[in-house]
């Protein structure tokens, strides 16, 4: 054995362990695998991915081959990566995630135990550090993406919780449920001004009936998003002002100003019809 593999007499390199046991190694490799993940991946799509980090690891059998850091590891950390953000957004969990890599320890480790051989278990000492290594950076790079994807979902939801209605030409309601703060509220203003730009309507409904409780924050939210809207030349109308949001605001001192504000939403679009020149007139043929 020439000397990149062997360092001594009585030891082995991690990487002449895998590459004398090759076939052995990946077939038990892939079956430990597949018992870990439960029918999450078929036997071929593991094998696949299993083959592709046995010759990464392979190819960075260098003098650094123990650093998965270093520039040897640079394609299998490449790969490794995919793999993670390919789970993560698969809805695989963390340990599924790294099994598969894991794996590898419990499918050298049986193979030197049938073979009896002594000399290997050292070489399976570094090899396992290294697999460690591997597997931590698979989790690292696991939890990054998870977070990405939850960002992204959460956008998703912002602007899915902040639809703008067409009610009549001219006239568009945004209705608001949940609570306010500065990152929704960015996304409530840019979907009214959007829709007052496209629709070129003049008058904007924002209906509060949904919001658990006004405070002076969430007030001063609302505020920013007339004030913007009042520069694209809209008037909004504040509805659903129920008894207990009338007390707090008059307790915190919020003022609202000129804004037009309603107890409720069909009062705030019988004000808006009419600031628009409609009448709208009952079944009985009486206008209100």
């Amino acid at each position: 054995m020439d000397d990149l593999h062997q360092t001594d007499a009585g030891h082995q390199s991690w990487a002449s362990l895998l590459r004398d046991n090759q076939e052995e190694v990946l077939e038990k490799w892939t079956a430990t695998a597949a018992a870990n993940l439960a029918g999450r991946m078929t036997t071929a799509e593991l094998r696949r991915d299993i083959d592709e980090i046995y010759t990464g690891l392979l190819r960075a059998d260098t003098a650094e081959a123990t650093d998965i850091r270093s520039s040897s590891f640079a394609d299998l950390r490449s790969l490794l990566t995919e793999l993670s953000r390919t789970r993560a957004r698969q809805g695989f969990t963390p340990t599924e995630t790294a099994t598969g890599v894991y794996a590898l320890k419990d499918a050298v480790l049986d193979i030197l135990e049938e073979h009896g051989d002594v000399k290997g278990y050292r070489a399976f000492a570094q090899l396992s550090r290294l697999v460690d290594d591997l597997g931590m950076f698979m989790l690292e790079t696991y939890a990054t993406t998870r977070e990405a994807v939850i960002a992204e979902q959460s956008e998703a939801l912002l602007e899915l919780s902040t639809p703008v209605v067409k009610l009549w030409d001219g006239i568009v309601a945004l209705p608001l449920v949940g609570t306010l703060d500065s990152a929704r509220t960015q996304v409530v203003m840019e979907a009214l001004l959007q829709t007052l730009v496209d629709t070129g309507s003049e008058h904007a409904i924002i209906d509060i009936t949904g919001v658990a409780a006004v405070d002076t924050q969430v007030a001063q939210h609302l505020l920013k998003t007339v004030q913007a809207a009042r520069l694209l030349g809209a008037e909004c109308i504040i509805s659903g002002i129920r008894p207990q949001i009338a007390q707090t605001v008059v307790a915190l001192g919020i003022e609202f100003g000129d804004i037009h504000t309603k107890a409720s939403l069909a009062d705030a679009i019988l004000l808006a019809m009419r600031r628009s020149g409609l009448d709208v007139v009952s079944t009985a043929g009486k206008a209100r």
